[in-house]
């Protein structure tokens, strides 16, 4: 019988950068391909680039970190039913294990012990009607929501969904990310960078919202074009 195999763009050990596991070590599983082009994409070389590897090698690289944290990125990492067992073997060596999704795949068919943090795609991304919004009802507590966002017109989009699904009281955290600080050096909305992060802070403040502002952090410790970290 043929061991399970996945498409493997990268594996590597730095700081998570994301999320409200950022600042914490962690060990990156970037699987290859996406279906999705999203005009602020900072991991093109993801939808091309990578090797067929057994599980078997991926879990024991990943081991060899000596982190108990693991993302599974992409790319889009759903795409590939082996990531299922993948991520499930993780979990059985006392691992905890996020991975990070479009949202545009069926979250519900991921092991119960993996945090999920879903990126939904708003109009600016060019990308918003790939949104899989079945996945809403299966969120839970321990999962968390990203929206990147290029304007102004994206924030009132995201606001809208994040209270329309009330969002903020299914899972751990809304996250709402400006494209400035997600994928420096591309012009996005016309704003050299994308949404100034002050203004979506500002925002937020004015509105009350109920969610966190993120950055990227490993694009303020290393050059932001710089792979593998």
């Amino acid at each position: 019988m043929t061991p399970p195999r996945l498409m493997i763009n990268e594996v590597f050990h730095s700081i998570q950068g994301e999320s409200t596991w950022a600042g914490r070590r962690c060990v990156f599983v970037r699987l290859m391909g996406c279906h999705l082009r999203c005009r602020y994409c900072d991991t093109e070389y993801a939808f091309h680039e990578g090797k067929r590897r057994e599980l078997e090698d991926v879990v024991a690289e990943v081991v060899r970190h000596g982190c108990d944290l693991v993302e599974v990125t992409g790319g889009e990492p759903l795409l590939q039913p082996t990531v299922h067992p993948l991520m499930a073997r993780l979990c059985d060596l006392g691992m905890t294990v996020l991975i990070e999704t479009s949202g545009a795949c069926d979250i519900s068919l991921c092991d119960p012990r993996v945090i999920r943090i879903m990126d939904f795609k708003t109009p600016g991304s060019r990308e918003s009607a790939r949104n899989l919004w079945s996945n809403v009802d299966h969120l839970n507590a321990r999962d968390e929501v990203k929206f990147v966002l290029c304007d102004r017109a994206d924030y009132e989009w995201a606001r809208e969904v994040v209270a329309k699904h009330r969002l903020h009281e299914r899972v751990n955290a809304v996250l709402f990310g400006a494209v400035a600080a997600m994928a420096p050096g591309k012009e996005i909305a016309g704003v050299e960078g994308g949404l100034p992060l002050r203004d979506l802070a500002e925002w937020v403040i004015a509105d009350r919202l109920p969610v966190r502002l993120q950055t990227q952090l490993h694009k303020l410790i290393w050059d932001p074009m710089t792979r593998g970290v």
